[in-house]
């Protein structure tokens, strides 16, 4: 507990976005987020106080970290789970605990505690030889998808194999690197969704209405809120489904579904156990943020509500260009608010560099199709100082 404030000390563990983000919605709360950075430089080291420099991999930095912490969570879910639980046996109170972090820290462990909960997930199988990835393939067809059960995301780690000859020649050589590998069916599609969702450990759960996420080269570009044209069923078997992960895996905290939707229903494709990108929406779009939520989940405050700020809410995340802009962040801010003053900008204080997400933009309306443009052309303005539409900003 916080001497000078009387309030309890939330300490975040990686000093990115997130937490920046995080640190930026405990504000009204009366509350400043203590953060594990490993730079000075890091996203939250920038513009939060308490700020202790250390390495999630080394134990020792973060046993320090935590003495001062009345409880602790993640931007990232790269920490070690035997760290976790080495702490979690010296009395730190740790949410998501690391029996529910393992299942989105390792792909195959989440896909079998899935499969046993009788949850949609695509068929799959874990990988040891190329041999096992042709059987699999001429049983369930190609291209099939090859994942890195750990250490993936925005794209990394997932190979599509579309042919026997393709997995001749990649499979060994990514075995012989090391990459642990699980191989899985190649989901008949017709988009993503994510249904993003919150638990305290009271058991109090919180749903979001679900979205609708738009991929390009494996990173999400944007979020539609709410998904267009989803069926009330079909929404609410989504949201469902989310609580029931979060319940039977016992996460405290935040916690991200990201589903392919089929013909016959939705499938789950991965987890992750705290803010998502496919929330960054509910910052101005929903009455409460998921940052704010996930730290009134992990202080077991009750929680708050979902209710969509506006009909139609589009996420466009700002992505650095092929080539560096000639004109400079700050002045293409400036032109962005002269043409869309209702834009709302989250610039993370990252260096740009092609394909980083060093921002996101949000936008809100009555209409989706007239949100999404403009949510598009601003985020694609601030990359690359560029309007697609050709508008001109002296005109």
């Amino acid at each position: 507990m916080n001497s000078r404030t009387g309030f309890p000390t939330v300490g975040m563990v990686g000093g990115g976005q997130l937490a920046r983000m995080t640190h930026q919605a405990v504000i009204p709360l009366g509350q400043s987020l203590r953060v594990l950075a490993t730079s000075e430089n890091d996203p939250a080291a920038l513009v939060a106080r308490d700020v202790v420099l250390g390495s999630h991999t080394d134990l020792a930095a973060l046993r320090a970290f935590a003495r001062d912490c009345d409880v602790l969570t993640f931007d990232h879910e790269h920490v070690p789970n035997e760290h976790l639980r080495t702490l979690v046996a010296e009395g730190v109170t740790v949410h998501p605990g690391p029996d529910a972090l393992l299942h989105a820290q390792d792909k195959l462990v989440m896909r079998r505690r899935l499969a046993e909960l009788g949850l949609p997930v695509p068929p799959f199988e874990p990988v040891a030889d190329v041999g096992e990835v042709l059987r699999f393939g001429a049983t369930h067809g190609w291209p099939c998808v090859v994942k890195a059960t750990r250490g993936g995301y925005d794209g990394r780690g997932v190979w599509m194999i579309n042919t026997p000859d393709s997995a001749q020649r990649v499979i060994p050589e990514l075995l012989a690197a090391g990459t642990p590998l699980l191989v899985e069916q190649c989901v008949p599609m017709r988009r993503e969704l994510a249904a993003l969702v919150a638990r305290s450990p009271f058991g109090q759960g919180a749903t979001w209405p679900v979205v609708q996420t738009v991929q390009e080269d494996g990173i999400c570009v944007e979020v539609l809120a709410p998904a267009p044209d989803l069926s009330a069923e079909r929404a609410q078997a989504a949201q469902d489904l989310a609580l029931r992960v979060a319940e039977e895996l016992g996460v405290v905290g935040l916690l991200a579904v990201e589903l392919f939707e089929t013909d016959a229903g939705v499938v789950v494709n991965e987890l992750a156990m705290r803010p998502h990108n496919s929330g960054h929406w509910t910052i101005e779009g929903s009455r409460t943020s998921q940052f704010e939520q996930h730290v009134r989940a992990v202080l077991d405050y009750p929680l708050g509500v979902t209710d969509l700020a506006a009909p139609a809410v589009v996420m466009a995340n700002v992505l650095g260009a092929a080539a560096p802009p000639a004109m400079g962040v700050d002045e293409r801010l400036h032109h962005l608010f002269a043409r869309f003053p209702d834009a709302r900008v989250h610039l993370y204080g990252k260096a740009e560099r092609p394909g980083r997400k060093v921002g996101h933009v949000t936008v809100l309306g009555e209409r989706m199709d007239q949100v999404r443009t403009r949510a598009r052309l601003a985020a694609r303005w601030l990359a690359e100082g560029v309007w697609p539409d050709g508008y001109d900003i002296h005109g």
